[in-house]
């Protein structure tokens, strides 16, 4: 059974003491690819994902501000994600988007930086990752009308929205990814959704080391979980985890236009 983690931030200090032996952990489950996401680890440290991506085979690169670092974005850093989507395993720019879960950064800073990282993405002509909590119709406005005339759609990461909201994603292109909360016990409205949709528009990830699945929570979570996630989408879709974890993975490289790894 191969799988693909759309979904990690392999480059947190929490898999310092042993990142080489998490990886080989999930390549024994199965793991053949991983996205690592670049925008969470602040805006001094743009290009953290790529040293990973250039060491570690089958890792693939995202570069982006997050939306909770909006308030320390300047020029210079536009200017430096610019040249690093030029890089060959940079494959998104992301993850990107509003969160209205904390009141800052200021709701207009955030969305004055999103438009920026999508007018730099059309640019660069790479698909977005998408973080959105909490303010689903103003990302969605924003996408619909800054986004999605340009054609390279993205991936609604870690969807957390109703199924309007999916949907309103899939008509521009947008995948829809589910991390380790579809496993929760509370996660009934999710799991819905999740049965709702195309499964040739589905993804699966970690969000590690956030989010571990139901058995785990408490514990930090790592890529081989995705395995969990892949059985608890299997059984709400009546579906072998085979089935599932195939067609994933084949989501993922057909829209990222990936051959092999």
């Amino acid at each position: 059974m191969q799988l693909i983690d759309s979904h990690a931030h392999l480059e947190y200090e929490d898999f310092n003491v042993d990142r080489d032996e998490m990886l080989e952990r999930a390549r024994q489950a199965g793991v053949a690819t991983i996205l690592t996401i670049g925008s969470a680890a602040g805006t001094d440290r743009l290009d953290v994902a790529i040293p990973l991506a250039e060491k570690y085979p089958g890792v693939y690169a995202t570069i982006g501000i997050h939306p909770q670092e909006a308030a320390q974005a300047v020029e210079e850093h536009f200017d430096q994600l610019a040249k690093l989507a030029r890089h060959p395993k940079v494959i998104a720019w992301g993850e990107i988007g509003l969160d209205y879960h904390y009141p800052e950064p200021p709701k207009l800073t955030q969305v004055q930086v999103f438009r920026r990282q999508l007018e730099l993405a059309w640019m660069a002509k790479l698909p977005i990752v998408i973080h959105c909590r909490d303010a689903w119709d103003d990302c969605l406005k924003i996408l619909e009308e800054g986004w999605k005339h340009a054609g390279f759609g993205g991936i609604l990461h870690c969807f957390t929205g109703e199924l309007a909201d999916a949907q309103r994603g899939l008509d521009m292109g947008f995948m829809v990814s589910f991390a380790g909360n579809l496993t929760y016990k509370k996660s009934n409205a999710l799991r819905d959704v999740a049965k709702a949709l195309p499964l040739d528009r589905l993804l699966i990830e970690t969000d590690s080391p956030f989010l571990p699945p139901e058995g785990k929570r408490g514990k930090r979570n790592e890529p081989a979980n995705v395995a969990e996630v892949a059985r608890t989408l299997a059984s709400v879709r009546n579906l072998a985890v085979e089935d599932v974890a195939t067609a994933t993975s084949q989501n993922f490289r057909r829209f990222f236009r990936l051959n092999g790894d």
